[in-house]
């Protein structure tokens, strides 16, 4: 498993669309300051950034490369064929995958936002939006590996989710908010660290088992999509 991690890992930080995690991590950071340094109400500013723009835009994002990249880049180039010859069961192949995806995107997320939580408010609010960016980066992370190996077009599906289903939907049908892991996020993050910066909208029982249902739902579906992948990487 050590060495699916390390070949993930050398993989993805070998491609172009690595440089994609750098510049909206970066512009959070200077949003928040530049806010900061005009001495701008953080009522103003801080929702914008932190939700609208951070957990709405930047964390969802970021997991989507990274979670559609795993996976998906291997089975569009063909090299997924020498990883599927090798005598491992399927798990072993998903989950070191999903770990890297989970901890890149959690990584490039949760740095900004505790750099934020700090500007806008303490580092208590900071350590519970890095620990609720955690959270979220495995949820969507498993959601994005299995559309990676659910459909050849993972990136459009996810985007769908994301500002269609989480952020158009999500704002104007309360329903929809059971099944938005952004929600999920701000619940945690305002449970750990409460504050009127954060406005969440979904109680915090629903917000753990649902975001252990989305991680744990979406990794099986991708360990069994991946078992009916033939050595030549179709999908049966």
């Amino acid at each position: 498993m050590s060495t699916i991690s390390w070949i993930t890992t050398r993989g993805l930080f070998g491609r172009r669309r690595f440089l994609l995690l750098v510049p909206l991590p970066m512009l959070l950071v200077l949003l928040a300051g530049f806010s900061r340094g005009l001495g701008a109400d953080v009522h103003e500013w801080a929702p914008v950034v932190l939700v609208g723009l951070g957990l709405a835009v930047v964390l969802p994002v970021i997991s989507l490369i990274v979670g559609t990249g795993v996976l998906g880049s291997e089975i569009d180039d063909g090299t997924i064929v020498h990883i599927l010859t090798k005598p491992l069961p399927r798990w072993q192949i998903v989950l070191p995958k999903l770990a890297v995806a989970a901890g890149v995107s959690a990584l490039t997320v949760a740095i900004p936002l505790y750099v934020v939580g700090v500007l806008a408010d303490s580092v208590r609010l900071g350590l519970a939006l890095a620990a609720a960016s955690a959270v979220g980066a495995l949820a969507y992370s498993a959601v994005f590996v299995a559309l990676s190996l659910v459909t050849r077009r993972p990136v459009l599906l996810g985007l769908v989710y994301v500002l269609i289903w989480e952020g158009l939907l999500g704002n104007f049908v309360g329903g929809t908010r059971n099944v938005s892991i952004q929600q999920y996020v701000i619940t945690l993050a305002d449970r750990i660290a409460p504050t009127d910066l954060l406005n969440s909208q979904v109680s915090l029982p629903v917000s753990i088992i649902m975001s252990v249902v989305f991680t744990g739902g979406c990794t099986l579906l991708a360990i069994d999509r991946l078992r009916s992948f033939s050595v030549a990487g179709e999908t049966s």
